[in-house]
């Protein structure tokens, strides 16, 4: 019986230390200091996320583009040349929609048919 009397005293000295920062007796002045505070800091992230965030990410959105184009342009001047190993395409038995996997693209994938 004692331990759950500690118990619950302690739980509400900590509730107590929480609840300090908005408490009924903290004044109105202090109230309002702390919003003010909030609002300063709100609108220095807002700032923030609109004036370096969203350039930022269009910038890294365009490098990203313009390096993507560089290579689209490289891999059409210089295609794949195929390599047929023995272990690409092994089938130990057919599928039964004929001789490519379910997920062949022509433009990225070794055709099986081919010898």
């Amino acid at each position: 019986m004692a331990s759950r009397v500690l118990f619950n005293s302690q739980v509400l000295q900590s509730v107590k230390r929480a609840g300090v920062r908005f408490s009924s007796t903290a004044s109105a002045a202090e109230k309002e200091a702390i919003r003010a505070h909030a609002a300063k800091s709100a609108d220095t992230w807002k700032k923030i996320s609109i004036f370096v965030c969203i350039p930022a990410l269009a910038a890294a959105s365009l490098n990203a583009y313009n390096l993507y184009e560089k290579h689209h342009e490289h891999q059409l001047h210089h295609p794949k040349e195929w390599v047929k190993y023995e272990y690409i395409n092994y089938r130990a038995r057919q599928f039964f929609w004929g001789n490519e996997s379910l997920f062949f693209n022509p433009a990225v994938n070794l055709s099986a048919n081919e010898e």
